[in-house]
């Protein structure tokens, strides 16, 4: 299409915030990490996932075009990952596109999202895949979420509250509607990153199980208290024994806007 015949619609995460904070359900480990390192035999089949963010009233679910295809049932919001790779390779890293904006939109996508690990010496090469497809996505009026993972054999500390905020800034930069980051550890460092990301959305990355539903509950506190509009959460969920009263907890600190942990631990009790 030439450029200047392209309508360039309003793309928003609107559709995605209840009261200006949301809560998506992630489920891209599959690919990331390989079926033995994450899952059981309950959480590796995705329509158990499906289900716990249909119940759980998630704002979205992030599959992979795949599992789209094959498990989306319509009744939450979905957010395609276009891009992905898997975690056999070493040396520096690179995410590719794997499913096109169109393609996600046949399957409901209602955002796309994309993984640019910053630092990599490829990551030009991501930059400017992401760049296109940030530019198809609005044209469709659907934004575009990067997860921004610093990463390579530069970084030497991916929660360093510099390398976290610069993290945040690339979103914005490149056009992001979103951003997916990592914490810092606490709230004043993160809230830097919150800044440095602008008008673009900050959600707090949900990360490996933490040692304690606690723990995970006073990351999740910092990040809100910081500024961010809320957590995109896999395996702190999902591995849980029981994923909805977890994720009641969550929502407890997310959208209960004075509620703090020691009330949301009490909805598990």
């Amino acid at each position: 299409m030439d450029l200047a015949k392209r309508s360039r619609k309003k793309a928003s995460m609107d559709g995605f915030l209840t009261n200006g904070r949301s809560m998506f359900l992630a489920y891209d480990q599959g690919l990331e990490h390989g079926p033995s390192k994450d899952f059981n035999d309950k959480n590796i089949d995705p329509g158990y996932i499906m289900d716990i963010a249909i119940k759980g009233r998630f704002n979205a679910i992030v599959f992979q075009k795949g599992l789209a295809e094959k498990y989306y049932t319509g009744k939450v919001p979905l957010i395609v990952k276009v891009n992905g790779k898997a975690g056999l390779a070493s040396g520096e890293p690179i995410s590719k596109q794997n499913c096109s904006v169109e393609y996600a939109l046949s399957l409901g996508a209602k955002a796309v999202g994309y993984t640019i690990y910053l630092g990599s010496q490829l990551e030009a090469d991501m930059f400017n895949e992401f760049g296109k497809i940030q530019e198809q996505a609005h044209e469709a009026g659907i934004p575009a979420i990067a997860w921004i993972y610093p990463r390579g054999a530069v970084i030497q500390n991916d929660t360093a509250k510099e390398i976290v905020a610069y993290a945040a800034r690339t979103g914005l930069e490149l056009g992001a509607d979103a951003v997916k980051i990592k914490y810092t550890g606490d709230s004043a460092s993160f809230s830097w990153a919150v800044k440095s990301a602008g008008k673009a959305k900050v959600y707090m990355s949900g990360g490996p199980k933490a040692p304690t539903d606690q723990d995970f509950l006073n990351q999740v506190q910092g990040a809100i208290d910081a500024g961010a509009t809320g957590l995109a959460v896999g395996r702190n969920v999902w591995q849980h024994p029981d994923p909805l009263k977890i994720s009641e907890s969550l929502k407890q600190i997310i959208f209960a806007k004075k509620k703090k942990v020691a009330e949301a631990v009490l909805v598990q009790s």
